[in-house]
């Protein structure tokens, strides 16, 4: 399954606008209120979190409590997660190279 970058920054955008909104009624108002800087800041955290629980599943593994399938998703969505924001962070790098390089 292939993402591209604004597929993803789309999708976490609808998500993190959806959550804040509290569902689907309310999308226009919830729309201009949504920070990219705040997007970003809540994809490092969710990063971080799913790293924290695949490295938990992986020792819970070592000790017999957990199933390697469990260990195995755990770590599956810890690296889409990481992929998908450094997809988002090249797009970023990209889109900000390409503004330096426009004429005056």
């Amino acid at each position: 399954m292939s993402f591209t970058a604004m597929q993803a920054l789309k999708a976490y955008g609808q998500a993190a606008n959806t959550a804040k909104i509290g569902g689907a009624g309310g999308e226009e108002a919830g729309a201009a209120k949504l920070d990219f800087g705040a997007m970003v800041k809540d994809a490092m955290n969710s990063v971080a979190s799913d790293t924290a629980k695949a490295e938990q599943m992986a020792v819970g593994s070592t000790t017999g409590k957990v199933d390697l399938i469990e260990v195995v998703s755990a770590v599956n969505e810890a690296e889409m997660t990481l992929q998908t924001v450094v997809a988002v962070r090249d797009q970023v790098i990209r889109a900000y190279q390409d503004i330096l390089r426009m004429p005056i």
